[in-house]
């Protein structure tokens, strides 16, 4: 009988023989539970979109962290909220494409402004540099397209859209999302205990600064 398969079902892809990627639709939820409820053999947890990869203490784990990571996987169902924690981001709209974006989506931009503060965001996960998180939950008409040649520079604070997600540029990089505002707020910075001061499942809202 052949194995059963399907979008649903969790893929098991091993990186050597001390990391383990688990693909899954559910991996928010794993990585929820496996932060409440760290597994023996485990030493992290590095979620990405429907991707989580876990790091081992030593490769002879490995059979049996997947035997287990399957068995907690059957058990656990989509979640509708994050982590439970909330981080208001305040921001001054006066990006460089804010216009372009506001009319983009057929919005004077007050409006857009507005429509922007009122979306539910999430961190779904961390990547591209340092502190920069993807946030998902932008409604359609918010979904700007990126720019067709990215700006060498982009200030750090920037706020950002591209495609689905909203960000925050942690530090000056390169960058090709469309700029509509700037945060005084730091996402990097090694001198604190928690360097990064989001994770995934965070919910984030943006509140515009006069």
């Amino acid at each position: 009988m052949p194995a059963p398969s399907g979008p649903d079902l969790p893929t098991f892809e091993w990186l050597g023989d001390a990391a383990l990627n688990v693909r899954t639709l559910l991996a928010r939820e794993l990585y929820a539970s496996l932060r409440a409820h760290p597994l023996p053999g485990v030493q992290e947890a590095v979620p990405a979109l429907d991707l989580l990869t876990l790091l081992l203490d030593a490769p002879t784990a490995g059979e049996a962290v997947q035997e287990t990571v399957a068995a907690r996987l059957a058990t656990l169902t989509p979640a509708p909220g994050g982590s439970g924690r909330t981080l208001v981001v305040p921001v001054t709209f006066d990006g460089p494409d804010l216009d372009w974006c506001a009319a983009h989506a057929g919005l004077d931009r007050a409006a857009f402004v507005a429509a922007l503060c009122a979306a539910q965001l999430e961190v779904a996960f961390l990547g591209f540099t340092p502190g920069f998180a993807f946030l998902t939950g932008l409604p359609e008409p918010l979904r700007m397209p990126r720019l067709d040649a990215p700006r060498e520079r982009v200030p750090a604070g920037s706020v950002a859209l591209g495609g689905p997600w909203a960000g925050v540029y942690p530090r000056e990089t390169p960058g090709g999302w469309r700029l509509v505002g700037r945060t005084p707020m730091n996402f990097f910075d090694l001198s604190r205990a928690a360097p990064v001061p989001w994770r995934p499942g965070d919910r984030v809202r943006f509140e515009a600064r006069a």
